[in-house]
Parts: C-alpha cells; structure tokens; sequence
C-alpha cells in the first residue's frame, strides 16, 4: 500500500510535464490503454491467435488487403505533407530544433501531425494480425513484433511531452516516406501472381529502411557534438538514438541471412518475389 502511494505520487509528479496541448486527446490520459494496447497486441500474436488457427483454413484476405495497404500508402503520404508542412520544408535546420510549444496554427499542426503518426502505428498492428490469420506463422519474427510494439509505445511519450521539434520528428519523416515505398510493395503484391514480375526491387527496399536508419542514427548524433543546444528532454534523444543503431544492427542481421545466405527467402522467391507475401 506505501509502495502503491508513492508509485501514485511519483506519476502524479511526472505527468504534471506534460504538453497541455494534447489535454483530452484519445490515448493521450495515460500511458495505460497504449501498454494495453500492446500486450493484447503481442499475446494475440505470438500465442492466442496461432492456436485459434490450429485448426482452421487460413483466410483469404487479399482484397482486404490490398485496401489496407494502399490505404496506408496514402496515409504516409499524407503524413510525410504534414510533417513537411509544419517544419521540416517551412524552417527546421536538420541541427538543434527544440519543441515548440507555443499554440500558433505552425507549433499545432505540428501537434496534430505527431499525434496521427503515434495513431498510426496501431493501424499498422494489422500486418502482423493478417499474417496469423493467414497462417503466414514464420513471418511474425522477433525484429517484426518488436518493432510494432516499441513504436507505439515510446511515441505515447514522445507525443505527450515533446510533440514536435526536428531533432523528435525527423525519424517520423523519414519512416512516413519509406512507408509510401514499403506499401507500395505490399500492395502490389497482394494483387496477385500476375502483378509478382514488378516486385524485382524487393533487395533495394531493404537498402532503403538501413539508409533510413543509419540516417536516424547519424542525424540524433550530432545532439551529442553540438554545442549548447537546449532540447527540453534530451533522454528521447538518447532513445531515438538507441533505436535507430538497434534496428541497423537487426535489419543487417536480416540483410545477411535473407540476401548474403538465402535462409529467410522461399525457395521459389530467391529473386526477390516472395509468394508468401
């Protein structure tokens, strides 16, 4: 009961932080409907949905698909106009951009723009909920799961406390716009085996997420080069940081067994067409 009290107090200090802004926003009351979120997310996953599809035909969703994926193709597109629109195209430096927590039409846009990005991140639980209902197990990997569960998560506190800044936002930039290409790949592919001979550059969507994170890695740091630059919370910095060199170092796990070893590939998708997609 002390412990609960103080555990009480302790986030009732915390939260008093938080950006005013985003007061009465959906998710936005606490970090709890976000962690819930989550966990029936990864238990759905990795354990209740494999079992309840035991013993069933996998579905047939490809034109559910095809609608979600180039849904979320233009989502990212819309996003990335956003995020252009409310800094990164109307005066951030790519050096040290703080959040601005004024209330003027460019700092609330901003606001709007980081919050959709957090939402969307639950939109994309999906993927791995199409493969489990597609059977698709051996593709619901550590580095997938993870990363759909991470993102969320540490953009509940990104977008609570420091919704918008370039030094936060431009990772988002960046995965908006790897996103648009992403899809695009997933969407074409979902069209079925007549549409599978566009899909050549499936190795050079993989060199393009390692460019977006050794980008992310080089941009977050400079912080630590910089002189006297006054971001109000440099631990999402170190965050940021820590998640752009973890999933170089993940993706170049997958880069070399996929395309230097051929163990991730199908063996009738060695040239880059995966049937299982």
């Amino acid at each position: 009961s002390n412990l609960t009290s103080k555990a009480i107090l302790l986030y009732d200090e915390w939260i008093k932080d938080a950006d005013p802004r985003l007061e009465g926003w959906p998710l936005m009351s606490s970090p709890f409907p976000t962690t819930f979120i989550i966990g029936t997310y990864v238990y759905f996953v990795t354990s209740l949905g494999p079992k309840l599809m035991e013993n069933k035909k996998p579905f047939e969703l490809r034109q559910i698909m095809t609608f979600y994926n180039f849904s979320v193709v233009a989502l990212s597109l819309y996003m990335t106009y956003e995020f252009l629109m409310s800094g990164w195209a109307t005066g951030y430096s790519f050096r040290c951009d703080i959040v601005d927590y004024s209330r003027s039409p460019t700092a609330l846009r901003m606001v709007r723009t980081c919050w959709l990005y957090f939402f969307s991140k639950f939109i994309e639980l999906l993927d791995t909920i199409f493969f489990v209902l597609r059977k698709k197990n051996n593709q619901v990997t550590f580095l997938h799961v993870f990363h759909h569960s991470i993102m969320p998560w540490t953009w509940w506190f990104g977008v609570k406390f420091a919704a918008g800044s370039g030094l936060g936002t431009f990772h988002a930039l960046l995965n908006c716009i790897v996103h648009v290409v992403m899809y695009t790949y997933y969407g074409i592919c979902s069209l079925g085996p007549a549409y599978h001979k566009y899909l050549w550059w499936k190795k050079y969507m993989t060199t393009i997420q390692l460019v977006q994170f050794i980008m992310i890695t080089v941009h977050i740091g400079q912080i630590y080069v910089m002189d006297d630059c006054p971001y109000q919370y440099p631990i999402f910095m170190f965050i940021i940081w820590l998640y752009g060199s973890m999933f170089l170092v993940l993706f170049l796990h997958f880069w070399y067994h996929a395309y230097t070893k051929g163990q991730r590939l199908p063996k009738m998708a060695r040239n880059g067409i995966s049937k299982d997609q």
